[in-house]
């Protein structure tokens, strides 16, 4: 029996995309029907440039990989990376405020906080601006798990760092850490420690631009 004249027959599966946050706004919509086999097909079918980093895919309400096969019907969500949250690599100016507020705890005694700021004096050289780069997915993924260390060596209730990327003027807060913990001996080591580990792992890059020069500094400085 031929088919009808008013069925359309599509190559592929046809599914419902929803687009959110700072991927809506790019796009100028937030739903769409498009065909796709898989969730890696996704993202090309839309036309949309470069595909973000730390972008994940829910296909109806729950995560999945890009391998998942797709069927008629299916709703396959992109959700863009989180801003904001106690672990935090942005281009904003940071806020001492913000950051303390993350581990505000009812069994908290003491807030410890540390800022760190752009000197104009650095390895005897003027500098005139920092300009910071970082591997933001897995600098957020390891200051967590710095986090997670330091609960295991001390008594603590909550930890927060933002760490800012991009271009920065003398005076202007490179990174904030902030630690609550019920006694002052532990949120003040934790703190100590948090920063000092924090130069050592985390994969942050600055470049110090001087008078007459410039020059990449690695981890640990």
């Amino acid at each position: 029996m031929a088919d009808s004249p008013h069925f359309v027959k599509y190559p592929h599966p046809v599914i419902r995309v929803r687009l959110f946050a700072g991927l809506r706004e790019r796009a100028g919509w937030s739903e769409r029907e498009l065909e796709a086999a898989t969730v890696a097909d996704v993202w090309p079918a839309l036309g949309l440039g470069e595909e973000p980093g730390g972008l994940l895919y829910a296909v109806n309400r729950e995560y999945a990989y890009r391998e998942r096969e797709l069927r008629d019907g299916y709703e396959v969500a992109l959700i863009p990376p989180v801003s904001g949250g106690a672990f935090r690599v942005t281009d904003q100016p940071l806020s001492l405020e913000a950051v303390a507020a993350e581990v505000a705890d009812e069994r908290a005694g003491a807030v410890a906080t540390f800022t760190g700021t752009v000197r104009r004096q650095s390895r005897g050289r003027d500098v005139t601006r920092l300009e910071y780069e970082a591997y933001a997915e897995m600098a957020e993924d390891v200051m967590a798990q710095l986090a997670r260390e330091l609960e295991q060596r001390y008594d603590l209730c909550a930890v927060a760092i933002h760490h800012r990327v991009g271009t920065l003027g003398i005076g202007e807060a490179s990174v904030v850490v902030a630690v609550s913990a019920p006694h002052r001996e532990d949120a003040l080591a934790a703190c100590k420690d948090a920063i000092d580990t924090l130069k050592e792992t985390v994969p942050l890059w600055k470049k110090e631009v001087y008078e007459g020069g410039e020059e990449w500094i690695g981890r640990g400085s």
